[in-house]
């Protein structure tokens, strides 16, 4: 009984560790995505203004 309290209680902590592990990287996709956006939208619009110079 006492081996299987120790198989259990380790178990339990790596799974632990696990799902913290993939909450920490879908977390860090969904920040890295945002910033993705936001730089290509600022970027688009950089790239517009200088258009804009251009053919005046």
């Amino acid at each position: 009984m006492n081996n299987l309290i120790l198989f259990l209680n380790s178990f339990l902590s790596y799974l632990l560790v696990f799902v913290l592990i993939v909450v920490l990287v879908i977390i860090a996709c969904v920040i890295g995505a945002k910033w993705r956006k936001s730089k290509d939208l600022k970027n688009g619009q950089i790239a517009e203004t200088e258009g804009d110079a251009v053919k005046q």
